[in-house]
C-alpha cells in the first residue's frame, strides 16, 4: 500500500496492539493519523506523543474531512456511532487484517500462528533477524522490551515478521513465505463454534504459504499439510526436526543445545525466563536458521532478548519477593506459565491473581481453568472482563472458583486488590489475564516495593 505523505487515515480502535502497529507504520510514511479508542492507556498516550490525534468518546464531530480510508478492528461493536457514520457515508473501510495482508503481499513475510505462543515467537524471531545481517520489519502482537515498540522497520530487508492472528479468521489475509504453527488448542469458540472448525481455518492458513515456502509446525499437531512446501517439526525436547536438549539452569539463566537437521548449537544461553519459552526459542531460532541467520549472530541475540511486555514479565525479582505479570488467558497458557514459575521457584509459595477474559471462554473452559489454577498455592479471581461480549446468565468468576479444589482461593473486587494484597505474606505473585488487569500492574508493583 503506497499511502504516505498528505494521506489521512482514520483508525477505529487505534489503541489495540495490532491496530497501533499499523498506525505507526503509516505514520512512519508521513501519513496523517487520526483515531478513536474507548479508553486511555499508556500505549494511546505514547501514540499521541508520536504525533497521532486520538479521542476517546464516540463523536463524529471529531472526524476530519477528506479521509483516504478507515481501518477498524472487529472488536468495534456494529452499532458504534463512528463506524455507522463511515458506512453511511461510503468511506473506504478495511479490517485491520485486510490492511496487514496488503502491506505484506509483496514481501517475504513470516507468519507466526497458534492459539498461544505466537506473540513471543514472533517477537523473538524478529529480534534474531533484526540483530543479524538479514534484518527485517515486523508487526508484533506485543510491545518488544528490546525495542519498546510493536513495530520494527527496515529499509533494506524483504522480510516482514507478522503475528498471524486466528481471531475472526484474520490470518487468512496472509500469504507467508515462512509460517510457524505453535498450537491449535480450542479457543475463540464464539467465532468458530468448535475445535474442528478452528483446525480447518489453520489448514487454510498453511495452504496459503507461498509455493516453495516453508512451514515449521509443533510436533504432534494434526493438520492436513500442503504438498508444495518444505515442512519441518519442532518441539521442546522430543525428537523433531528442531528441538532442544541438555536443558540446564545456571545463575538463573537457561542453557540448552539446539539440534537441527544440519547440526547442533551447543550451550545456547537464553536471557528470557520460562521453560515454555525454550520451546518458543526453538521455533524462533529455526525460522532464523532457515532465513540464513548465522550461529554467531543467533547466540548473542538470544542471550540479549528481553521479552515482551506482559509475557512472563518480571516486575520485581529479589531473593525475598518475585512479581511476574503475564498475558495468559487460556487454560493451556496458564498451565505453561505456572509450571515455568514452579520450575524457577520450586520452594516458594506462588499466589496468582487471574482475571478471566470473555464470558464465552469462561463458560467453554471453566473446568480446564480450574485445573490449571489449582497448580497455584493461592488463587485470587477478579470479575470476568467482558471485552466485546454481553453477560451470559450464570457465568461469573464464582463459576470457576467453585470448581477449584484443595487451594486457598478468593474472589476479590478489582478495586480492592491492593488492600487485599497488603495483608498477605507474598513470596511469588503472578498477575494473569488479557483484560484490563494490566492497569493493576504498576499500582501492585508500587505497593509491593513500598
Amino acid at each position: 500500500m503506497n499511502f504516505g505523505k498528505q494521506h489521512i487515515i482514520y483508525f477505529l480502535g487505534i489503541g489495540g496492539i495490532g491496530m497501533s502497529a499499523i498506525a505507526r507504520y503509516f505514520h512512519s510514511k508521513a501519513a496523517v493519523i487520526y483515531g478513536y479508542d474507548k479508553t486511555k492507556t499508556p500505549l494511546t498516550e505514547q501514540l499521541i506523543k508520536e504525533g497521532m490525534q486520538i479521542h476517546f468518546e464516540e463523536n463524529i464531530n471529531e472526524i476530519p474531512e477528506n479521509i483516504d480510508f478507515v481501518v477498524y478492528t472487529p472488536a468495534i461493536p456494529k452499532m458504534h456511532k463512528e463506524l455507522q457514520y463511515f458506512q453511511k457515508k461510503a468511506f473506504n473501510i478495511y479490517k485491520r487484517s485486510e490492511v496487514l495482508g496488503m502491506i505484506t503481499r509483496d514481501a517475504k513475510s513470516i507468519g507466526v500462528a497458534g492459539t498461544h505462543g505466537k506473540t513471543t515467537i514472533s517477537t523473538m524471531t524478529a529480534h534474531l533477524l533484526k540483530q543479524s545481517a538479514i534484518d527485517c520489519s515486523a508487526f508484533l502482537g506485543g510491545i518488544s522490551k528490546n525495542y519498546n515498540s510493536n513495530l520494527l522497520l527496515s529499509e533494506k530487508s524483504d522480510y516482514i515478521v507478522v503475528e498471524a492472528d486466528e481471531f475472526d479468521r484474520s490470518f487468512l489475509q496472509l500469504h507467508p513465505y515462512i509460517a510457524v504453527v505453535s498450537s491449535i488448542d480450542a479457543d475463540h469458540l464464539d467465532i468458530y463454534g468448535d475445535k474442528n472448525e478452528l483446525k480447518k481455518s489453520f489448514e487454510v492458513f498453511i495452504s496459503q504459504i507461498q509455493k516453495g515456502g516453508k512451514l515449521i509446525v509443533k510436533k504432534g499437531l494434526q493438520l492436513i499439510m500442503p504438498d508444495n512446501i518444505d515442512i519441518y517439526t519442532y518441539s521442546l525436547n522430543e525428537n523433531a526436526d528442531f528441538h532442544a536438549a541438555n536443558i540446564t539452569i545456571k545463575n538463573g539463566y537457561y542453557y540448552f543445545d539446539y539440534i537441527f537437521p544440519d547440526g547442533i548449537f551447543k550451550e545456547i544461553k537464553m536471557g528470557y525466563p520460562g521453560l515454555h519459552n525454550i520451546e518458543n526459542a526453538v521455533a524462533a531460532i529455526s525460522v532464523a536458521v532457515l532465513s540464513g541467520v548465522k550461529e554467531n549472530e543467533i547466540r548473542p541475540a538470544l542471550a540479549a532478548f528481553e521479552g515482551v511486555s506482559r509475557r512472563f514479565d518480571f516486575r520485581i525479582r529479589t531473593e525475598k519477593l518475585v512479581y511476574i505479570d503475564d498475558y495468559a488467558h487460556h487454560p493451556e497458557e496458564l498451565k505453561a506459565c505456572i509450571y515455568s514459575v514452579r520450575n524457577l521457584f520450586p520452594d516458594k509459595k506462588i499466589c496468582g491473581i487471574f482475571q478471566p477474559h470473555l464470558f464465552s471462554r469462561t463458560r467453554d473452559f471453566a473446568d480446564e481453568f480450574a485445573r490449571s489454577l489449582e497448580l497455584l498455592d493461592e488463587v485470587v479471581l477478579l470479575d470476568i472482563y467482558p471485552a466485546r461480549e454481553l453477560p451470559i446468565p450464570g457465568i461469573t468468576s464464582q463459576f470457576i472458583l467453585d470448581k477449584i479444589i484443595n487451594t486457598e482461593k478468593h474472589l476479590v473486587e478489582k478495586s480492592e486488590i491492593i488492600n487485599f494484597l497488603k495483608n498477605r505474606d507474598i513470596e511469588v505473585l503472578l498477575t494473569l489475564g488479557a483484560g484490563d488487569i494490566d492497569q493493576l500492574v504498576e499500582p501492585i508493583e508500587k505497593m509491593l516495593l513500598s
